[in-house]
């Protein structure tokens, strides 16, 4: 079992602690913040439950306390307000990022990175750039949770298990993110033939792939403006992508990471799938796309590029 460190103990790492002590994925989890009474509170709360659900000893602690950590979850961050997009939040957490960088590291330059704080592909690339880390070694969880969105309101749409639901959300985990739609499928079947190859005695509903795109894009906020943040979800995601870590039975995951020359596209973080177990990143998969999907990919990367540009590293 490994030892996991989350930084941030707020609605989103506290719920990330949960899922991965729920699950039972590491032996010991550290929460650190900097709001050390509440990252206490959070750790002991879910500490009290353990005795119901498996030996996870979880605790708070400072930096120093992640030495040995195999897996790094860095939630840290201002979080996202209504009507506020990803990118808007990028130099306020840019900033907050060059803080705990150094300290990080030199408590577990071994471990591997994964990055939830949002813009979660401006923080990834931040981190791959400047902390001395293998590449290999950083990802955020990039479109994994657009993917989850996307798979289930599809599952929603025709009343079918999200298990047979198969596609994926390229590129930012944000507003240029798009659903390649050549590759999705219900059951191995296009999702464009699936209505029509039903032969059942009642007619299945039409959807359209412009509405589910823009459900993906707008769910998070439509949740922030409900409750004020967004943890569930996250922390799932969270979750698989540990689960996935932990073992060397290597998966395929829309994360978002340095991305070196497939699709013509360089020097940017965002996501397509990569191929992530124990060891950190395998590789990418240059799945094949339409000409006009592989332009709605260069144009997410662009638009990251863009707010790279304007930001102080």
């Amino acid at each position: 079992m490994s030892k996991i460190t989350i930084i941030g103990a707020g609605q989103v790492g506290s719920t990330i602690a949960f899922a991965l002590t729920l699950k039972q994925l590491a032996s010991e989890i550290v929460l650190i913040d900097i709001a050390k009474e509440r990252a206490m509170g959070e750790a002991m709360d879910i500490r009290q439950g353990t005795p119901f659900i498996g030996p996870v000893y979880i605790h708070d602690g400072d930096y120093e306390d992640a030495k040995g950590s195999d897996i790094v979850v860095i939630t840290s961050g201002v979080a996202r307000k209504p009507g506020q997009s990803r990118l808007d939040l990028a130099q306020t957490n840019v900033n907050i990022m060059k803080s705990i960088i150094p300290l990080i590291t030199k408590a577990a330059p071994n471990a591997l990175y994964v990055i939830v704080a949002n813009p979660v592909d401006i923080l990834t690339y931040q981190f791959v750039k400047t902390s001395g880390i293998p590449a290999n070694h950083i990802f955020g969880t990039g479109t994994m949770l657009d993917t989850a969105r996307f798979r289930a309101r599809i599952a929603e749409t025709y009343k079918i298990g999200q298990q047979n639901v198969h596609g994926w959300v390229f590129g930012e985990h944000g507003d240029s993110s798009f659903v390649p739609w050549s590759l999705a499928n219900i059951g191995s079947i296009p999702v464009d033939s699936f209505a029509a190859s039903f032969t059942g005695d009642y007619k299945l509903p039409d959807f359209n792939k412009d509405d589910v795109e823009d459900y993906i894009r707008k769910s998070g906020g439509i949740i922030i403006s409900a409750k004020k943040c967004t943890n569930y979800g996250i922390g799932v995601t969270t979750a698989s992508l540990v689960e996935a870590l932990n073992y060397d039975t290597d998966s395929v995951l829309t994360i978002t990471s340095m991305i070196d020359g497939e699709y013509g596209i360089k020097d940017v973080c965002l996501s397509i799938p990569t191929i992530v177990g124990k060891a950190g990143i395998k590789g990418h998969v240059a799945a094949p796309l339409t000409d006009h999907e592989v332009e709605e990919l260069k144009h997410s990367a662009d638009c990251l590029k863009d707010v790279i540009n304007q930001l102080q590293f």
